[in-house]
């Protein structure tokens, strides 16, 4: 939304309209919606003065603050522009005020109310989440959302929200620890989790709880004891199927051992000489067949006859 003025006809300009601060982790941002002028070719400029508690109001320039928002153009002040440690204490009571000007021209002061960073920052998630799954465990390590000069002022809480998939949730903490460590997971499971700041502030004991981090998801690893288990199962496993296949191979082996048999028994062949007989036919087989035979292969067994006389012959009968 803008503000339309007939210039010249007016002697004040109008104030720039819903100004606002902008406090989210270590940014310290004022921003407004410009004045238009119908008939000026020349911009609008604005001036940001500040002050803090019963003090005078300070020009925002480099040497008072580290940054110029005296007579800009532009329709923001980030006074976290130079680094993230630039900008008003975090623990002071800082108010701020805002006018419009063009030439002799400007409007009436705009006034924000008060604020202290601590107090009214927006807290994001925690950053550089990295998650290293262990033996039945998760691993979480991350960095603050900003940096607190100061401990003893500030500082951060950290809860970890984690859940195994498709479970219920649970949340762990408050940690000071920017490392957590889930344990006793599960082992071969996915676990899920987010991990949330609390910006505690001593000085007047307030608490301002973060944004939850994105919800990633990761597996556990097998525990020693699982591990055991997996080498008990697996020399289970082997040994029985070693022993099933044994007993099946001894079960056909007496099955189809006639089978078998035949596959492995030698074919019967035809002896030499009637293959070459079947070779020559015209050769005498009887030659054939005693081609090769000589006297000294020849085999003689000796029959004795012994007779007995008759009644020594019954009684060999009888007594066989």
């Amino acid at each position: 939304m803008t503000t339309t003025l007939i210039f010249p006809t007016a002697l004040w300009l109008p104030t720039p309209q819903h100004p606002k601060i902008r406090l989210y982790n270590a940014e310290q941002v004022l921003s407004w919606e410009p004045v238009a002028l119908s008939n000026s070719t020349r911009p609008v400029v604005y001036r940001v003065q500040f002050k803090y508690t019963d003090s005078e109001w300070f020009m925002t320039d480099i040497m008072s603050i580290g940054v110029n928002c005296t007579q800009i153009t532009a329709t923001e002040c980030d006074f976290t522009a130079a680094s993230p440690s630039a900008g008003f204490p975090m623990d002071f009571n800082v108010t701020l005020r805002l006018r419009a000007e063009l030439g002799a021209l400007h409007s009436a002061w705009v006034t924000m109310p008060w604020f202290q960073h601590y107090r009214n920052v927006t807290v994001g998630p925690p950053e550089n989440i990295e998650v290293t799954p262990g033996e039945g465990s998760l691993i979480i390590r991350f960095s603050s959302p900003f940096d607190i000069a100061d401990a003893s002022t500030a500082f951060f809480w950290y809860y970890v929200r984690y859940w195994e998939k498709g479970g219920l949730q649970q949340v762990k903490g408050p940690f000071r620890s920017n490392s957590i460590s889930l344990d006793n997971l599960k082992p071969f499971r996915v676990y899920c989790l987010q991990v949330q700041a609390q910006l505690l502030w001593n000085k007047s004991n307030i608490f301002r709880l973060g944004h939850l981090s994105n919800t990633s998801c990761y597996e556990t690893m097998a525990d020693a004891s699982t591990e055991l288990q997996q080498v008990i199962l697996i020399s289970v496993g082997t040994f029985s199927l070693l022993s099933v296949l044994a007993g099946a191979c001894f079960f056909l082996v007496l099955k189809y051992r006639g089978l078998i048999k035949y596959w492995f028994h030698t074919p019967p062949s035809i002896p030499l000489q009637i293959e070459e007989y079947l070779k020559d036919p015209t050769q005498p087989i009887l030659e054939v067949l005693d081609k090769d035979s000589s006297p000294k292969d020849d085999v003689w067994d000796s029959v004795s006859i012994i007779s007995f006389p008759e009644k020594e012959q019954e009684d060999v009968l009888q007594t066989l």
